[in-house]
């Protein structure tokens, strides 16, 4: 199975194919950037996460066909991270190291996996931007069990966890390790850094609140305090400077975006 998924991974189809995927997977978070943006200038009625981002592209006049072209950019580039997941990464010569970045990649494949689906909803007319009620209803149900406040407790970590390795990631600028500089335009070497940077430390601002929200549904055994990024980001809206800090992590998130866009062509491969 390896030999063949390394065959797989090496196919240019493949690699053509899973970056095109991954320019629509900055987009998404770019549009999910805006959305705050919006927040930050007193609209807290905007659904700041991806499926705010569908439904935002829903009502626009090429909104069906971006819906489509979405959903299928996003299951090539969920597929090209699973490939990732298990044969990518050969130039990483640690093997602990190389097996965190494949269960990172394998993570992004989830991540994208689970918007293609929601594009697929909204493209079929069945979209529905509820994320944070239905978050909300599963927390409530796993602390109705046995030892749930532990085992919400738990998800809280793992999150907060994820939310240091993407800080980290950020703060060190170790993404450049995954990137083939020499194939960017002379020149733009940094702005790559810069934009990275500032799209890995914003990414992880953002976990960090999910993470923190999630940990207070655990300790006060609350399911209504717990949310996904849309119920992070209003709440950090509503504290005090938290607009200064929504801002920050808005535009940390569309540098994100941007940072994937260039990522897709520079990709090792």
């Amino acid at each position: 199975m390896s030999t063949a998924a390394h065959e797989v991974r090496r196919n240019p189809v493949v690699q053509v194919l899973g970056r095109v995927g991954m320019v629509f997977y900055g987009g998404v978070h770019i549009i999910i950037a805006w959305l705050a943006a919006q927040v930050v200038l007193g609209d807290t009625g905007e659904q700041t996460d991806s499926k705010g981002a569908l439904a935002e592209i829903s009502q626009t006049t090429a909104g069906p066909v971006l819906l489509w072209a979405l959903t299928v950019g996003l299951f090539l580039f969920a597929a090209w991270q699973f490939i990732e997941g298990i044969a990518g990464y050969n130039y990483v010569s640690k093997p602990r190291k190389r097996l965190y970045k494949r269960i990172g990649a394998g993570a992004r494949g989830i991540t994208g996996t689970a918007i293609a689906i929601g594009a697929l909803q909204f493209a079929m007319g069945e979209g529905s931007t509820d994320s944070t009620g239905k978050q909300q209803e599963l927390t409530a149900k796993v602390l109705a069990l046995p030892y749930g406040q532990v085992l919400v407790g738990a998800v809280a970590v793992g999150i907060l966890v994820i939310a240091v390795v993407i800080l980290r990631k950020g703060v060190k600028r170790s993404f450049e390790q995954d990137l083939d500089m020499d194939s960017l335009p002379d020149g733009s070497r940094r702005w790559v850094e810069r934009v990275g940077r500032i799209g890995w430390i914003g990414k992880g601002l953002a976990y960090a609140v999910i993470g923190g929200l999630v940990g207070l549904a655990a300790v006060n055994a609350d399911p209504e305090q717990s949310g996904g990024m849309d119920k992070a980001l209003h709440t950090v809206a509503d504290q005090p400077y938290g607009v200064l800090l929504l801002a920050v992590i808005a535009f940390g998130l569309a540098a994100f975006g941007v940072y994937c866009f260039l990522a897709a062509k520079a990709h090792r491969d």
